[in-house]
């Protein structure tokens, strides 16, 4: 069991926690890794994939491929947060982490976690208005304002998580230091501290209500996009115009229900049996970054055919290196 200071001076006295993995299936670990090693392995390459088609051709350099790629960068900074102490967990069975090393894990979670929110929020505004300015699309989404959304978007999750981590650097851990996941998040660590986390609570409460301001935002600019596409009176355009925003209404729904699913159990759920804090707390961090670019790939024609020049190209480079060793 990692050493503490029992006084109630600041957490820089708590040497090290204790992470958790699944409940009850201690034995099973390194079996319970090949599931999280499969979605490591999609996310990445999924994600991967997406920002190196999205690079490679030029006819996707616009708004709505800019905005794509800055969610698979958010979702392989979200997978790459929780990678390193899950190995450690499920397959090196090591589950001590320093409180400095965790702090860092839980500001980068919830950094980029935050960044999704935000992110789908633009993607929003990007399908408004190509559905309700198509002819302004261009000189509304410019290069410049989209690098200034992107750059506002990084500013804003990361300025205001720093009070955050200020605060949990006042809190003195001298309660059990074992965590609940394989990983730190903030709403598990509070609960270690041995005074009163109010101001802690209430500040994590003002974060979560700035994510569900993005949610009711997104929901208005579908609800305008809506009421644009039944002013379209060829039926044909109206299916065109909604099939465009269908890969992110989904990505929207993958994100926001595990999470609302994760706060609703972490607040009101104390009772509930601890397996169920673990499930939720894996759907909100591994579904979507798995989800999402294999949800553009299939809806994306555009992502689709760029994916499949690059095998081609992939296939005939590597046709080429053969041929030129055989001779």
């Amino acid at each position: 069991m990692p050493r503490a200071s029992m006084s109630p001076g600041n957490s820089s006295h708590v040497l090290a926690f204790l992470l958790a993995g699944i409940p009850g299936m201690a034995r099973f670990h390194r079996w319970v890794f090949i599931p999280f090693g499969l979605m490591y392995l999609i996310a990445m390459l999924g994600n991967g994939i997406i920002l190196l088609v999205v690079r490679a051709h030029h006819s996707l350099h616009e708004p709505m491929y800019y905005f794509l790629s800055m969610l698979a960068t958010t979702d392989l900074g979200l997978t790459l947060s929780t990678l390193p102490t899950v190995l450690c967990v499920f397959w090196f069975r090591s589950r001590e982490i320093s409180f400095p090393v965790c702090l860092a894990q839980m500001f980068f979670i919830h950094a980029f976690s935050f960044m999704e929110s935000s992110v789908l929020l633009a993607m929003a505004f990007d399908r408004y208005v190509a559905v309700c300015f198509p002819l302004r699309y261009s000189s509304i989404l410019t290069g410049a304002r989209i690098a200034k959304i992107g750059l506002g978007i990084v500013a804003r999750c990361t300025l205001a998580l720093l009070p955050l981590i200020c605060l949990l650097t006042r809190l003195p851990f001298c309660r059990s230091h074992v965590l609940s996941h394989p990983y730190c998040l903030h709403q598990d660590m509070i609960q270690l501290a041995c005074t009163d986390a109010t101001l802690n609570s209430l500040y994590g409460l003002t974060l979560v209500s700035m994510v569900i301001l993005d949610s009711l935002l997104i929901a208005f600019s579908y609800a305008m996009i809506i009421r644009a596409v039944l002013g379209i009176t060829s039926r044909e355009e109206q299916a065109r115009a909604l099939n465009t925003c269908v890969a992110h209404f989904c990505a929207v729904l993958i994100f926001y229900i595990p999470l609302a699913g994760l706060s609703i159990i972490h607040r009101y759920g104390k009772n509930a049996a601890p397996i169920s804090h673990t499930l939720m707390a894996n759907v909100y961090l591994f579904v979507p970054p798995v989800l999402n670019p294999i949800l553009y790939s299939m809806k994306n024609k555009a992502i689709r055919r760029g994916l499949l020049r690059e095998l081609k190209c992939s296939g005939k480079s590597t046709l080429q290196i053969m041929l030129t060793a055989e001779c």
